[in-house]
Parts: structure tokens; sequence; C-alpha cells
């Protein structure tokens, strides 16, 4: 139970840094996807909340 939590926090994690890299906000104006850190700990909050529910 407690890996599929890890793992979809690390996915989740991941896939906002793939979105602040490829989509991003590039004026600076978004207030998550323009920094990077918030975008990962977005990722990883979401990813974790889909593990929890399985």
């Amino acid at each position: 139970m407690i890996w599929s939590e890890i793992i979809c926090t690390a996915i989740g994690g991941f896939a906002g840094y793939l979105y602040y890299k490829k989509i991003g906000c590039p004026s600076g104006a978004c207030p998550i996807t323009s920094n990077r850190y918030l975008s990962i700990l977005y990722g990883a909050a979401l990813g974790y909340m889909i593990g929890a529910s399985f």
C-alpha cells in the first residue's frame, strides 16, 4: 500500500517538472507553473492523492 503512494508521488513530481519544462508559463505570471519547485510540489501532491486513493 505504501509503495503505491511513493511511486505515484514520484511520478506526479516528475510530471509536474515535465509540465513546467514543456508547457510552463514563460511570462512568469502563473504562480504555480512559473516556478519549477512549486510545479514539482504540486504534481507530487496530486500524485500522492491519486496513490492514496488506491
